[in-house]
């Protein structure tokens, strides 16, 4: 006998317990004017492989922002 697998259940539309969506990562290139929650306002100075990180001048200091960048926004 062959065991029986259930399809996945379909959720009506206005359901609370729809898989979450993944945004897609943003991706920065140098001189991109972002901001960052805690630091406020600054440039991309270098992007590391593929967007693994990216370093940003916010005026006196460099911060190095890691992949996701939840805390750091596209001007």
């Amino acid at each position: 006998m062959k065991p029986t697998h259930a399809a996945p259940r379909r959720r009506p539309p206005g359901s609370p317990f729809h898989d979450k969506v993944i945004p897609e990562p943003e991706l920065f290139a140098v001189d991109d004017r972002v901001t960052h929650d805690t630091c406020g306002l600054g440039r991309v100075v270098a992007v590391e492989d593929d967007n693994v990180a990216v370093l940003v001048q916010f005026g006196p200091q460099k911060l190095r922002v890691p992949s996701p960048f939840s805390k750091l926004t596209k001007l």
